[in-house]
C-alpha cells in the first residue's frame, strides 16, 4: 500500500541503516583500541576473567621487583666477601712472611702491622656492606634477603653469613703475628680462607636461586600477557576486513533509504492528467 503518512519501505531502510551504523561504532572501537572486549558491556564475563589475569600479572610485577632487589643486596653481599677473601689470602701471605723473622725484630714489626692492617679492613668491609638497609655478613646482623616468590606471600630467603673477625667463619683468626708463627697459624688462616669461601658459595646459591625465580615470573608474565590479549585483543586484519564491507553496506542503505523516500512520489503520478 502506497501511503504519504507511513512509509514504511523507508523506516525499514533506516532501521537497517541504524544498525550497520551501530556494527561500524563497534568495528571503528576494536580498530582504535585494539581491543575486542574494552569494557564490561562488550562481554562481561570475558572482561570479568581479563581483569583478574591483569591484577594477578600487576601482582607479579611486584614479585619481579621484590626479586631484584634481593639480589641487588646479594650482589652486594657477594662483592664484599670476595674481597674478605682476598684480604685472608693477603693476610696468610704476611703469616709466612713473618715466619722468616723473628718476634721482636723490626721487619716482623712491620709486617704485623700489616696484617693487622688487612685484618680492620675486614671489619670495615663487612659491617658497611649493605644495600637498601640489609647487610648480609655484618658482624652480629640478623639480616636477610625475604623475596616474594608469588601473589600469595610466598618467599625466597638467603640467609645472613657473618665475616667479620667476630663471626665464626673467621674468628680463629690469629689476633697479630707479634709471638710465635707456625703452621698452626698458617693453618687457622687457611680454614678463614675456606669458610669464607663456603659462605660466598651458600650466597651464591642463594643468588641462582634468585635469578631462576626471577626468569620464571618473566616468563610466567608473558604467558599471562599472551593470555589475555587471546582473551580481548581484537583480529585487526579480521575487523579492517569487516569495516570494509560494511562501508560498503552502508552506502547501499543510504541509497535504499533515498529510493525508499521517493516512493510517495509515486502518488503524486496517480493524480496527473494524461
Amino acid at each position: 500500500m502506497l501511503s504519504v503518512n507511513t512509509n514504511v519501505w523507508a523506516m525499514s531502510a533506516l532501521a537497517t541503516l541504524n544498525a550497520i551504523n551501530r556494527e561500524l561504532a563497534v568495528v571503528q572501537q576494536r580498530i582504535t583500541t585494539g581491543l575486542r572486549v574494552a569494557s564490561a558491556k562488550d562481554d562481561p564475563s570475558t572482561w570479568a576473567i581479563a581483569q583478574m589475569q591483569r591484577s594477578e600479572l600487576g601482582g607479579l610485577k611486584q614479585v619481579s621487583l621484590s626479586i631484584q632487589r634481593g639480589q641487588a643486596v646479594v650482589d652486594v653481599a657477594m662483592m664484599a666477601g670476595e674481597n674478605i677473601s682476598d684480604l685472608v689470602l693477603q693476610m696468610k701471605d704476611k703469616a709466612v712472611a713473618a715466619m722468616d723473622f723473628p718476634a721482636g725484630s723490626t721487619e716482623r714489626a712491620a709486617v704485623n702491622e700489616e696484617y693487622l692492617s688487612l685484618r680492620r679492613r675486614i671489619d670495615q668491609i663487612a659491617n658497611t656492606s649493605d644495600f637498601n638497609g640489609i647487610n648480609l655478613i655484618s658482624a652480629g646482623g640478623s639480616d636477610s634477603v625475604q623475596a616474594l616468590a608469588d601473589t600469595k606471600g610466598g618467599r625466597i630467603s638467603v640467609a645472613h653469613v657473618d665475616l667479620s673477625t667476630t663471626g665464626s667463619a673467621l674468628s680463629g683468626l690469629p689476633t697479630d703475628l707479634t709471638g710465635t708463627v707456625d703452621s698452626t697459624t698458617i693453618e687457622a688462616l687457611s680454614t678463614g680462607l675456606s669458610n669464607v669461601n663456603s659462605a660466598l658459595g651458600r650466597l651464591g646459591t642463594g643468588h641462582k636461586a634468585l635469578q631462576t625465580h626471577l626468569e620464571y615470573v618473566g616468563k610466567l608474565q608473558d604467558t599471562m600477557e599472551a593470555s589475555i590479549g587471546r582473551l580481548v585483543d581484537a583480529d585487526l586484519a579480521k575487523e579492517s576486513a569487516r569495516w570494509q564491507a560494511l562501508q560498503v553496506r552502508q552506502q547501499l542503505a543510504i541509497m535504499a533509504l533515498s529510493m525508499a523516500n521517493r516512493q510517495p512520489s509515486i502518488i503524486l503520478q496517480l493524480f496527473q492528467q494524461r
